[in-house]
């Protein structure tokens, strides 16, 4: 029987009819090579009559805990049994300390089979140790064949089983090396099969782009069940798990946690820690509680504003959208009359948290006022709200959650959008005071 062969794009997953320089799909150049087609096997399948939803049983009882309390938030009360999860993260996050803490959990209740397509089992067990990981029903696999992975899950038919990485799988019918676009996707298809036909629970460990997407086609994204991805910076203690896509559960949750020599250990108390190296009385720094799904969190935000040396001002900025900044910057100068076209201006959240609500505008505005007049804000403070075009300050959701956070960490007061002062103020521990435009909010913020 002739193989049969395809023209696939290594980029965007796109099949051509023929070989071309340039893929017509996402214009990527010399990206299109030709593989062999995985032969279909014919195996008679036994029909499974539907069935009424009102007569399918399930509990969430039988969700299967992993005890590591931020992870099983972020997946919505635990494993699904038979789900197929996707985490992925830069190099060197902390990816598969993660996947190696959760086998060794779980290994104490269930089975568990970890596989490994980049360490040997001498390596994996060198790892344990660090990890301090003893006893359990844990099994280790070294392998990249898939056809060998799926005969193992079939044997000894875990609770839980981890492949790391999907990268590094591959199917011997197949001539693209492991990595390309087709042998992820069929990798992802089979673990899919297997995931729903065992009942087996079956995270994959994605790697990353440098763009800071999933390698691999976007199908697999929307194949799995639920996308994590862990992020934080690589040389900074913290670690955010958060989930983009859940199927059995919300995609606002967060989970964060602290990579120590023993490995990740979960931060009960995330706003103690992002406020634990805060100067007092400095200039150009300002907190703000954020919110990260449905957790409070109170996090520094760090301006420094500086006569520029150049013609052209510089603007750099970590942890917050630089267009978000650049916007905040020109509605100062518009509104309050500050000349900073000639400033060199950096803003920074501290702990390496990245901020993309519009709820942290009115501290970031009150920072870089603090830099630029050199005096510091309130110590006892807590600044919320979001900026307009014009000035403005408008309401944000959940101000209640926020307030009661900041009383928790010590505050004394909190300058909130006037609209949601109105709301609170008779119910709140601290003292509220509300602001209608950032000139009110400026002049009651810095001392």
């Amino acid at each position: 029987m002739k193989e049969k062969k395809r023209f696939i794009c290594q980029q965007c997953g796109a099949i051509v009819p023929k070989w071309l320089g340039r893929c017509p799909e996402c214009s990527s150049w010399n990206s299109i090579v030709e593989e062999a087609v995985l032969p279909e096997k014919n195996i008679a399948q036994e029909y499974k009559k539907p069935e009424l939803l009102e007569k399918i049983d399930y509990s969430e009882d039988e969700r299967i805990l992993t005890a590591i309390d931020e992870l099983d938030r972020v997946l919505g009360g635990g494993i699904v049994p038979g789900s197929l999860i996707l985490i992925g993260g830069d190099p060197g996050i902390g990816k598969s300390t993660l996947m190696l803490q959760i086998c060794g959990n779980l290994s104490k209740k269930t089975k568990v089979l970890y596989i490994s397509g980049e360490e040997s089992e001498k390596q994996i067990k060198l790892r344990a140790d660090r990890l301090g990981l003893k006893d359990g029903n844990l099994y280790i696999m070294a392998e990249n064949n898939m056809n060998l992975i799926e005969k193992a899950i079939r044997e000894i038919r875990p609770a839980v089983a981890i492949v790391d990485s999907i990268q590094t799988v591959y199917f011997p019918e197949l001539s693209s090396g492991p990595g390309s676009v087709s042998q992820i996707r069929e990798s992802t298809v089979k673990s899919l099969s297997l995931s729903k036909e065992m009942d087996t629970a079956i995270f994959i460990v994605g790697h990353v782009t440098k763009e800071g997407s999933l390698a691999g086609p976007k199908l697999l994204e929307h194949m799995v069940d639920t996308v994590l991805y862990f992020e934080g910076e690589r040389y900074h203690s913290y670690r955010l798990l958060r989930a983009v896509k859940n199927r059995f559960g919300s995609t606002n949750e967060i989970g964060i946690f602290e990579m120590r020599d023993k490995g990740l250990v979960q931060v009960s108390s995330p706003s103690k820690y992002l406020l634990s190296g805060k100067l007092a009385d400095t200039a150009g720094s300002a907190v703000v509680c954020i919110l990260e799904g449905t957790r409070p969190l109170l996090v520094e935000v760090q301006a420094l504003v500086s006569r520029s040396g150049f013609n052209i001002a510089r603007r750099q900025t970590s942890g917050i959208d630089y267009n978000r900044a650049a916007l905040l910057i020109a509605v100062l100068e518009k509104k309050l009359g500050f000349m900073l076209s000639q400033e060199d201006i950096y803003i920074n959240v501290a702990g390496g948290i990245k901020v993309e609500e519009p709820g942290a505008d009115l501290a970031v505005v009150v920072a870089i006022a603090s830099s630029f007049k050199n005096r510091p804000v309130f110590e006892d403070t807590v600044i919320i709200g979001e900026v307009g075009l014009a000035g403005e300050v408008r309401a944000v959701s959940y101000v209640e959650k926020r307030i009661q956070e900041a009383y928790k960490l010590g505050f004394s007061r909190a300058i909130v959008p006037y609209e949601n002062a109105v709301d609170i103020s008779k119910t709140s521990k601290i003292k509220i005071q509300g602001v209608k435009n950032i000139r009110e909010a400026v002049e009651a913020s810095i001392k």
